[in-house]
């Protein structure tokens, strides 16, 4: 009796495990279809990667990594959703992006970036070491990167003498460039960032250049110049010229560079509110400037005490040429790279090769992909018919 009873229990329970195992398998490939999982590997394959090329992490080994994903493990928090440290088994530390929600966009945006990264192999891009697709939202895992967005070490210091030297200042945008320029015209496709900014330039533990966030990046096919795309981009960094055609080129990532390379030079942020009118867009600002004849009055005090007056010059007529507003009279990323690194090996000061050690801990892990603050209103899709944002452009375009 007691032993038909103990065997009852045990088929009972075998039955439970079965189904609920099944049930589970389900559930997973529910999500890993629902996260775009089957479109992933058609789009891998037909831009010539796989699914090797970049690991397939388990739902339950990232929620190890993060400890259920506990509050003390998050880096940082956007408009995309948050991003957690992980510890995996093997001992290496990741960061793991997790989307807010399960929407068709976020899906488009998480293989794009998934089909992106595996055609880079760049030692100053952010490395993808997988994906996890059995959640209700994907996940996207990365190399950590520990210190923060250049945006984030360009304004906190403002006003004040910090690590961003002259000599530091040209080497961050020497390997920037090195990194977009492997992206036009070195990748095996290649590809456009189409969001270039200095939140998506990252500073790992040696404060190398990281170039990050691909979700709107494009493939542009061999024997294409341009694609027409839907606008997106952020306000401020946004080449005029894209957002007034949807024409995308890799000129339009050549402008946003030079918005890049003002803030760096200016320590100003690209669209300010609280400046003065026809100070509100920094390019703009920037291009008037240098016209007035007043360049040195705009620089960052720092830069001016540091850089001999030739090499401010010669930076400042690249970087016009840069947000040049007609696309063809700009410069390629391959001419922009040459440029800055022929500067850089112009700096013979002898802080040229210091290292800033003492500055490690000035900012913490938590900056990591930080929230957009009001200067940087982080990427938005704009549609040129949209007249309000029309406006916006056209003023920001447009000096009275």
């Amino acid at each position: 009796m007691s032993f038909g009873f103990l065997f009852l229990v045990i088929v009972m329970s075998w039955i439970y495990f079965i189904t609920k195992k099944r049930k589970l398998m389900k559930k997973r490939e529910k999500f890993f279809e629902q996260n775009g999982g089957i479109l992933m590997t058609q789009q891998l394959s037909l831009n010539g990667g796989t699914m090797e090329s970049s690991k397939l992490f388990s739902a339950q080994e990232l929620k190890a990594a993060t400890n259920n994903y506990r509050e003390d493990c998050i880096l940082g928090k956007g408009g995309y959703g948050t991003v957690y440290k992980g510890l995996l088994k093997d001992g290496r530390e990741v960061a793991i992006k997790k989307s807010k929600v399960a929407d068709q966009t976020q899906v488009e945006q998480f293989i794009n970036e998934v089909v992106i990264l595996t055609q880079i192999n760049h030692r100053n891009v952010v490395k993808l070491l997988g994906c996890c697709l059995e959640t209700e939202v994907p996940l996207l895992v990365y190399e950590v990167i520990s210190n923060g967005t250049l945006f984030e070490h360009i304004h906190r210091y403002k006003g004040m003498t910090s690590w961003l030297t002259w000599a530091n200042c040209i080497r961050l945008a020497a390997e920037a460039a090195d990194a977009l320029m492997y992206l036009h015209s070195a990748a095996s496709i290649p590809i456009i960032h189409r969001d270039v900014k200095s939140t998506n330039i990252l500073l790992d533990d040696n404060y190398t250049t990281k170039i990050s966030d691909f979700g709107a990046s494009r493939l542009v096919p061999m024997d294409q110049t341009q694609v027409t795309t839907l606008v997106q981009g952020t306000l401020g960094y946004l080449d005029p010229q894209y957002f007034h055609t949807s024409q995308l080129t890799e000129k339009s990532d050549v402008y946003s560079f030079g918005v890049v390379l003002v803030e760096l030079l200016t320590k100003e942020k690209p669209l300010c509110s609280e400046r003065k009118m026809e100070e509100r867009n920094l390019a703009t600002y920037f291009i008037v400037s240098m016209k007035e004849d007043r360049l040195m009055e705009i620089l960052d005090p720092q830069l001016v005490r540091e850089a001999s007056e030739e090499q401010l010059v010669t930076m400042a007529k690249l970087v016009k040429k840069c947000l040049n507003i007609k696309g063809e009279d700009r410069p390629s990323m391959k001419e922009v790279a040459l440029e800055l690194e022929g500067l850089k090996k112009q700096n013979k000061h002898p802080w040229a090769e210091q290292k800033y050690e003492e500055t490690t801990g000035l900012i913490g892990q938590h900056d990591l992909y930080p929230v957009p603050s009001n200067g940087d209103p982080g990427s938005k899709e704009l549609s040129r018919h949209n007249p309000t944002q029309m406006d916006i452009v056209t003023e920001m375009n447009n000096p009275r």
